[in-house]
């Protein structure tokens, strides 16, 4: 099988090749280009394309690749909202995915948000460089005895949830489905109780139309004064605009984000100064309180090897006509 590895970077050709001669029939071709409409005509040869989250994968990219007669395309990754499933299905284009590569790797950077967040370790680095030891805009709380809201408690947020559980919190969820691993120590509540009672909320639920701007002014304004709202899923569960109301507001005392709605695989990437002064990231970045990193919560060595293993797996049952669990 010949798969075409679209929007290379150093750590997924070398997470991938350190596992490839134990596939040898499998060979791949990396390329830096993104997958999308203008790129799809690449896996022209190919029998796969393996593709990010950030890939723009519509009707016109998979005609183009159903054109190319690619039958499978490997998501590494778990989300797939990028994918137009209709137009998939109406080609017979296979779709797999990586739906949990490492768990507990997103939930600890989402904790380390909330207390960098929280104690203003970002603000406290930066003072200190300048020789500057005072105490002055670095007070923070307690988590022991407050309370997390976790949204979405599937593996990430169930992770979460027992990170939160550690640290000595009140642990409350909000989920369509209960998790029952979580029973011991998890109670869960409606979305408008979570919201008024949690001291940091954070997000780990799928983008869907039901949690679309799932955070928007008016759950925002149910919030406590003072919480924390960090989010490690996906940009679009909050709404850009309304979140900066809120800050402006008064209402958070800290926000943590890994993902935003104008992501890419980078925001920053391939984009002018010009474009970015006048984005809503650009706008974020602007507050004190407020801190972004790069979309790298599921960015370590043990997350990246079961990413590789499990699309190289999942390429496999595929190539051996096999049932997968991965099928999306």
């Amino acid at each position: 099988m010949k798969i075409l590895f679209y929007d290379t970077k150093s750590y997924d050709r070398e997470s991938f090749q350190a596992i490839l001669a134990d596939y040898p029939n499998i060979t791949i071709e990396y390329t830096k280009s993104d997958l999308d409409s203008r790129t799809a005509a690449l896996a022209e040869g190919f029998d796969a394309v393996c593709a990010f989250v950030s890939s723009d994968i519509g009707a016109e990219t998979l005609e183009i690749l159903h054109s190319k007669e690619i039958g499978l395309i490997l998501m590494r990754c778990a989300g797939f909202n990028n994918i137009d499933l209709d137009t998939a299905r109406k080609y017979g284009i296979r779709i797999m995915r990586v739906p949990g590569y490492s768990p507990e790797a997103v939930a600890e950077h989402a904790m380390a948000l909330a207390l960098a967040c929280n104690r203003r370790l970002y603000k406290a680095y930066n003072k200190v460089r300048e020789n500057d030891f005072s105490l002055s805009g670095l007070m923070g709380f307690n988590f022991y005895q407050k309370t997390a809201g976790i949204i979405g408690t599937g593996k990430i947020g169930a992770a979460m949830c027992r990170i939160c559980h550690g640290f000595g919190m009140k642990v409350i969820a909000h989920d369509v489905y209960q998790n029952e691993s979580l029973k011991d120590f998890v109670e869960y509540v409606s979305l408008d109780r979570l919201l008024s009672d949690s001291d940091v909320i954070s997000l780990h639920c799928p983008l869907m139309d039901s949690t679309y701007h799932i955070i928007d002014i008016n759950t925002i304004k149910k919030m406590k004064d003072g919480v924390i709202l960090v989010n490690t899923s996906r940009g679009a569960l909050v709404k850009t605009d309304d979140l900066i109301e809120g800050i402006r507001m008064h209402k958070f005392a800290g926000v943590g984000l890994d993902v935003y709605e104008e992501e890419t695989n980078n925001v920053f990437e391939d984009r002018s100064d010009e474009i970015l002064e006048h984005s809503t990231t650009a706008r974020l970045l602007s507050f004190p309180n407020v801190m972004i990193t790069s979309h790298q919560g599921f960015f370590t060595r043990e997350a990246l090897e079961a990413i590789a293993a499990t699309t190289l797996n999942n390429a496999l049952d595929y190539q051996d006509g096999k049932k997968s669990a991965n099928l999306v």
